[in-house]
């Protein structure tokens, strides 16, 4: 069942996890030369839309293996 307790758990981990996926894609996205966004939208480079979705979501799991333990 679902408690006050739970919910407010379940949305502080929500909050942490997209947090920490906005800081570590930022990272990324500084590590890179080019900046992600200008090569995606401008130049219209798909093998870096997918490298970026890639990234991404292995950064995805890797938050909610952590945060599911």
């Amino acid at each position: 069942m679902l408690t006050l307790d739970t919910f407010l758990a379940s949305l502080a981990y929500s909050f942490l996890g997209i947090i920490v996926f906005l800081i570590t894609f930022v990272v990324v996205d500084i590590l890179t030369p080019t900046k992600l966004r200008v090569e995606i939208v401008d130049n219209r480079n798909t093998a870096v839309a997918i490298l970026a979705s890639a990234v991404a979501l292995s950064i995805a799991i890797i938050i909610a293996a952590a945060i599911h333990g």
